[in-house]
């Protein structure tokens, strides 16, 4: 198990280029089992998530041409369907959330599939109610086998039908829609998750001869089609990345630049750091943050205090909200943080607070920061990464606060965020794996 050993305090500068989409690429990766024919991936992220996926394709007969570490051409031509029934596939498929995306194109090319217990981040419960069901409606059987701890899916012809979804799941989105693109007749998927991740899958399925409309909004249809053929996509960039270094620019006082930020696919995460009191400029597609001495949280028109929450998209992702509550420690003002989805999420902030932060968690979903302005710094401590958001919101905590922190577990950090020590390093952090 590795650490980080981080010294803080220090001023950074540069220019730093985020990696592909995590959530992006874990989806589309599991759509090139929807064809025979080859699919070529550019800008993919060398995280262990991802890499943990690619390496159970491979397990699955795919053939996989590793052009260099973020470009990768897959064809499923010969999948062993019987690997689904090894132990390995057990053991690896539970370790990664990720993996419940391989069922949808199981299902509709293979007509059967199997969902492990969800895995991954201790964040809380994490349903697949949204997935199962949605599958169900279009025609899939399902049994829970408790000795193996898998949903057994079986698909002998898969039916279009009209859905609502019982909330806007991104990976119930994408599951459904792979599922429904080779079954027969039209569905339609309404209250559809509509983040760019989604819409950037099904551009790519429309050009393997998919036939969706109503993408970016919240009701899809899906035209089935008989056959999808290969195609060459590239991931956005990660917009959890942009975020989480606009919030470490702030809070190291740091003169930064995010190099091709895909700002049209940010919605309101520029805006959300901005209410924090963060100066950013647009620079063609590049985001300049220059070194701030002090930022103010803006309040209320009503002059109330600012609350940030998370919502479906075009809402704040949750994913930023642990770097929103770490940004605003140091910052002058009050916020509340209401982290709606998930439970457990802000269960890291007991860490925060040992640091000197001043913080009230007032539930297992709201925490009220008390900015202190830099009139008392954070100070460095050991700690440990619960989960990849949190682990990078404690080692920005970490990389503003005086004095030396270790950051443990940070094999959590490493899931989502490639060489994230050595692209600091450039920017002149004192970070080190030990």
């Amino acid at each position: 198990m590795h650490s980080f050993e981080v010294t803080g305090g220090k001023k950074l500068k540069g220019e730093i280029i985020p990696q592909g989409a995590k959530n992006e690429a874990l989806q589309i990766i599991s759509a090139v089992l929807l064809t025979p024919e080859t699919v070529t991936i550019h800008n993919i992220p060398d995280i262990v998530d991802v890499n943990l996926l690619i390496e159970l394709l491979g397990e699955m007969n795919v053939k996989i041409e590793r052009h260099n570490r973020h470009s990768c051409s897959f064809t499923a031509d010969d999948v062993n369907i019987d690997y689904l029934h090894s132990e390995t596939y057990h053991q690896k498929s539970g370790r990664l959330r990720g993996s419940v995306m391989l069922a949808g194109p199981l299902l509709a090319r293979f007509k059967k599939a199997f969902i492990p217990k969800p895995g991954g981040d201790k964040i809380g419960r994490r349903r697949l109610d949204t997935h199962i069901i949605g599958f169900e409606k279009l025609g899939v059987q399902f049994d829970y086998h408790q000795e193996d701890g898998f949903f057994h899916l079986k698909a002998p012809l898969l039916k279009g039908t009209d859905m609502l979804l019982d909330e806007p799941s991104v990976t119930g989105t994408a599951n459904i829609l792979m599922a429904a693109v080779l079954a027969k007749g039209t569905t339609t998927i309404y209250n559809a998750a509509c983040e760019p991740y989604v819409q950037q899958l099904c551009k790519m399925l429309n050009r393997m001869g998919a036939r969706i409309s109503g993408i970016s909004s919240n009701l899809l249809t899906i035209e089935g089609v008989d056959h999808l053929g290969g195609t060459i996509h590239t991931l956005l960039p990660d917009m959890i990345e942009v975020g989480s270094f606009i919030g470490l620019a702030a809070m190291t006082q740091s003169e930064i630049t995010i190099k091709n930020a895909g700002i049209a696919h940010l919605g309101q995460i520029p805006d959300k750091f901005r209410q924090l009191g963060i100066q950013l400029e647009y620079k063609g597609d590049d985001i300049y943050i220059p070194e701030q001495e002090l930022y103010e949280i803006q309040t209320f028109l009503d002059g109330s205090v600012m609350t940030i929450y998370d919502h479906p998209w075009p809402g704040f992702t949750p994913d930023l909200l642990s770097i929103v509550l770490v940004v605003a420690t140091q910052a002058k003002g009050s916020v509340l943080v209401h982290q709606k989805m998930f439970e457990s999420r802000l269960f890291f902030v007991d860490k925060i607070i040992d640091m000197g932060a001043q913080i009230i968690l007032c539930d297992p979903h709201r925490a009220a920061v008390i900015g202190l302005g830099r009139q008392h710094h954070l100070r460095g401590i050991t700690m440990s990464s619960p989960d990849i958001r949190a682990g990078v919101a404690l080692l920005i905590a970490a990389l503003s606060a005086e004095g030396k922190s270790i950051i443990q577990n940070i094999e959590q950090i490493d899931r989502g965020y490639q060489y994230i020590d050595k692209r600091l390093q450039q920017l002149g952090a004192q970070i080190q794996r030990i």
